[in-house]
């Protein structure tokens, strides 16, 4: 009886214990609601995403306007929303922290990734590219091999062109930066040979000096992030896209920051 009782008890308590975590996980969207403003981790320093104006101290952008429709969709209110500044180096950290609610920050959906955090369905596709000066004489990825390559701490771009050198036997030098401009320095001052990003970012650094090559190393998906247990939040980031989606409006979006 003594054994028939524990195990009973052990029962309830486990699902006590699962019914907590559920209500805990429930109560995403109740502590944003009860804060009064969605918090969203946006980039400050790409044009047509996330862009700070000095001038103005405003941030806007496509991932802005989508952050805008999240919080719409939450208050009825797309004002309802307080965008801080984020690296590709901080954003995760600044997540799990409990800084942010969700990142809208260029931040490609990739399986390892996936095992952390809610992603939304994909709101835009990119395609990792390369960046090189015209007077190097680099004209296609296969002349790369051997090459120095830049590549910002925190993307996915190294981990994808080594899977790169090792299908095509090739090598490449690599060497992180900070941000993506430290890496157009570097580039054009010939510390190293190749600036590799996604070609949406490329676009904005490119110049007289250089030029992207028509090689196209793989397709990246963003997607809105939230945390794994904000259950409730995650439904709605990718009820928004969906919407966004299916009403046409994402793709007038997009062609409004000229993604299109």
């Amino acid at each position: 009886m003594k054994k028939i009782t524990f195990l009973i008890c052990t029962v309830i308590f486990m699902g006590m214990g699962l019914n907590l975590v559920y209500a805990d996980s429930a109560q995403d969207i109740y502590k944003i609601k009860n804060r009064g403003v969605l918090v969203a981790g946006v980039k400050t320093d790409m044009e047509k995403f996330g862009y700070k104006d000095p001038k103005t101290d405003n941030i806007d952008g496509f991932e802005i306007d989508i952050a805008r429709a999240i919080a719409k969709k939450i208050f009825g209110d797309a004002n309802k929303l307080e965008l801080i500044p984020v690296t590709t180096q901080s954003r995760e950290y600044l997540l799990y922290s409990g800084k942010l609610d969700i990142i809208a920050a260029t931040f490609t959906i990739t399986t390892q990734r996936e095992q952390f955090y809610n992603f939304s369905p994909p709101y835009y596709t990119d395609g990792l590219a390369l960046m090189v000066r015209k007077d190097s004489n680099i004209k296609s990825l296969k002349t790369l091999n051997g090459k120095s390559i830049g590549t910002v701490y925190g993307t996915t771009s190294r981990a994808v062109l080594r899977e790169v050198a090792e299908q095509s036997s090739m090598k490449f030098k690599f060497f992180s930066f900070g941000a993506y401009s430290e890496i157009k320095s570097a580039l054009a001052s010939s510390a190293v040979d190749c600036f590799v990003a996604d070609k949406s970012i490329l676009s904005q650094y490119i110049d007289d000096s250089m030029m992207i090559l028509d090689d196209t190393l793989s397709a990246e998906n963003y997607g809105i992030a939230s945390l794994k247990g904000d259950t409730q939040l995650g439904e709605v980031v990718n009820e928004v896209i969906n919407e966004l989606k299916s009403s046409g409006e994402l793709s007038k979006l997009a062609k409004k920051w000229n993604l299109e």
